[in-house]
Parts: structure tokens; C-alpha cells; sequence
């Protein structure tokens, strides 16, 4: 204030060029604070609830850089990693790296698309039983289901066959599911029964609560695995050998651990319009260095599945995150302004 004051005992010239000077100091500082400011963005999300979390979380740091997120768009992930590489949208914040390989390709690859750093590691996948039927026959891989007497005790229709709560089409794991039920000769043994993956495994833990047997498709991290415990009320089963479709067919599934699930262990990714990307460098630094352990995505999803599965109910999780992260979260935006000068 009193810079100000002072400068109107200037001369008229020298006035106006000191409260341009300070205008443009302001201006930049505004500038290098927020230099995502009056740039629009759109999120992108598949029908997985559970994934809003993480959306959130890169949502609110672009906010903080200044940009005008709209809210999430729903889209299932072929289509929206064509919408993204189209400039159609902004960004996704669940990319499965291998899982959705061929998407990302087909949308263009690297030319069109932005994928650097890891958002989430240590993603797996595979099939489960209930650990009383595992142990009581001694089941261990999915390759025992050729035998009749297997199949059916997980048989839920009558018909003989094994019935596998499976992937919802479009989420790139139906596509392996059904490469496996041809390449260990399963086809004829059991049913891939697809729909709503939230409505099949809701349908799956009743049944298992009820003391049968169940034959389930997950991942992790999901709220699933904090209901139906690997180790403790479920057991993965191993898979004969190593077979996965199109360009992954000499893909070794293997798990340092010596065990092989079927699929790749995967690593989640925030993909973005490459264009974005290269015209805001602020944007393009969050999206590489954005880090949310599976821990504390599974932590979320379970407070979904216990009833706290309302938008407003998610905002504060996200929001609480964030709090309890602030340091962390507060480096991140950091970083990204620095990479805007």
C-alpha cells in the first residue's frame, strides 16, 4: 500500500510505468502459480466405479494448477483411449499396462498418446476359489476343471459345466479369459458368464456367505480382495503354462514368485492427449509423477463396498487423501509448475 501511495507523488509517466511494472509482476507470479489457467480438461473413466478415486486425485491437482476440469466422462477403455488420442478428451487415469496394450495401440501409440511414469503398481489378475473347496480336493490349477467331477462342483446352472464369474466385455481381461478357455482346452468345461462385473460378484459373495463353492476373475487392487482374502477364504489358481492373445503369445506370465495366474502383473498409467501433453508441460509433469499406492486404491474401494459409494462420499475420501499426503501431493504441483517456466 504505500508503493502504491507513494507513486502518486510521481510524475504522471513514471506512475503509470510503476503501476504497469507491478501489474505485470502480479500477472506473473499469477501466471507461474497457475499455468494451467482458463484451460479446459476433460476426464475420462470406464463404468468402474471404483476407479473415480484416483480420477479425483489427478483432477483436484489440476485444479490447483489453475486448469477448468470438467467432470468425469464415462466411456469403456477402447473407445476412450481413442477419444483421448482424438483430443475428444483429456486424460485417463486407468491405463493397464500390458492389460490394455492393444488399445493403446490401435488409438495411435506414442504418436498420439502421452503415457510416462507410473501412476500404481504391482496390479494382478487371475482366478479364484474358495479356499474350503480348494483344500478339500486339493485344487491348485484351472486345468484340473477337465475333470468332470471338478467342474461341477462349481456348476451354478445344471449344466455340468463350471461357472466362472468373468470380464466384463470391453475391459480387455474378457479377451484373455476367453484365449485361455481355447488354449488349456477348457472351453467345453466352463462357462465365461459376463454382464455387470459388480452384479456377477455381488451374485458370487452371496453365494459364498451361503457356504458354496464360487469360481471368480478379479484384480487388484479392488475392494473384492478385502471381502474374499487370497490365502485366507480364497485361493488363486495357477494356470498350466503361459499363453496370453495377439502380440503377447510368447509372453512369460510368470511371478518372481515362481507362481503363473495367466495374466501379466500390470502397472496402471495416467494417459493423456499427446498434443495436451507437449502444450502444457505443467500438466504433462503431473501426469508422469502422480504416484497412489494399491494399498490405498483398495482402502477406498472397500469404503465404497461398505456404503460410502455416493459421489459425495468419494470427494471426501479423495480429499482426505490428500490431506493426509499434503507434502507429497504438495511436491507434485511443484514440480509441475517448475516445469511450466
Amino acid at each position: 500500500m504505500r508503493l502504491l501511495q507513494r507513486s502518486y507523488d510521481l510524475k504522471p509517466g513514471l506512475r503509470a510505468a510503476l503501476l504497469f511494472a507491478i501489474t505485470l509482476t502480479a500477472a506473473s507470479a499469477l501466471a507461474a502459480d497457475q499455468p494451467g489457467d482458463g484451460i479446459e480438461v476433460q476426464p475420462l473413466k470406464s463404468s468402474i466405479a471404483e476407479e473415480t478415486f484416483q480420477t479425483l486425485l489427478v483432477m483436484k491437482a489440476l485444479e490447483e494448477l489453475g486448469y477448468e476440469v470438467e467432470d468425469i466422462k464415462e466411456i469403456e477403455y477402447a473407445a476412450g483411449h481413442i477419444a483421448v488420442a482424438n483430443g475428444d478428451a483429456t486424460f485417463m487415469a486407468d491405463h493397464w499396462n500390458p492389460l490394455h496394450i492393444d488399445f493403446y495401440k490401435e488409438a495411435g501409440g506414442d504418436q498420439k498418446l502421452y503415457r510416462e511414469g507410473t501412476y500404481s503398481e504391482g496390479a494382478l489378475q487371475g482366478y479364484l476359489i474358495d479356499k474350503a473347496t480348494a483344500d478339500q480336493y486339493d485344487i491348485t490349477n484351472i486345468a484340473q476343471f477337465k475333470n468332470p467331477e471338478i467342474a461341477e462342483l462349481f456348476d451354478t446352472d445344471g449344466d455340468g459345466k463350471a461357472d466362472l464369474a468373468g470380464c466384463t466385455p470391453g475391459w480387455g481381461c474378457e479377451k484373455v479369459i476367453e484365449h485361455h478357455l481355447d488354449a488349456y482346452g477348457l472351453r467345453e468345461h466352463i462357462n465365461h458368464n459376463q454382464g455387470s462385473y459388480s452384479a456377477i460378484m455381488a451374485d458370487t459373495i452371496a453365494r459364498y456367505n451361503q457356504g458354496q463353492p464360487i469360481f471368480y476373475y478379479t484384480w487388484m487392487p479392488y475392494w473384492i480382495s478385502g471381502v474374499l482374502v487370497p490365502g485366507k477364504d480364497v485361493t488363486w489358481l495357477q494356470v498350466p503354462f503361459s499363453s496370453l492373445p495377439g502380440e503377447r503369445k510368447n509372453v512369460d506370465t510368470t511371478l518372481p514368485d515362481g507362481s503363473n495366474y495367466g495374466f501379466q502383473a500390470n502397472t496402471q498409467h495416467i494417459i493423456a492427449n499427446r498434443e495436451f501433453a507437449q502444450a502444457n508441460p505443467a500438466a504433462a509433469k503431473l501426469f508422469a509423477i502422480m504416484q497412489v499406492s494399491n494399498n490405498d486404491i483398495s482402502a477406498q474401494n472397500l469404503r465404497m463396498r461398505d456404503g460410502e459409494d455416493s459421489a459425495a462420499d468419494i470427494e471426501k475420501h479423495a480429499d482426505a487423501w490428500i490431506a493426509a499426503n499434503r507434502a507429497k501431493f504438495d511436491s507434485w504441483l511443484e514440480q509441475a509448475r517448475a516445469a511450466a517456466e
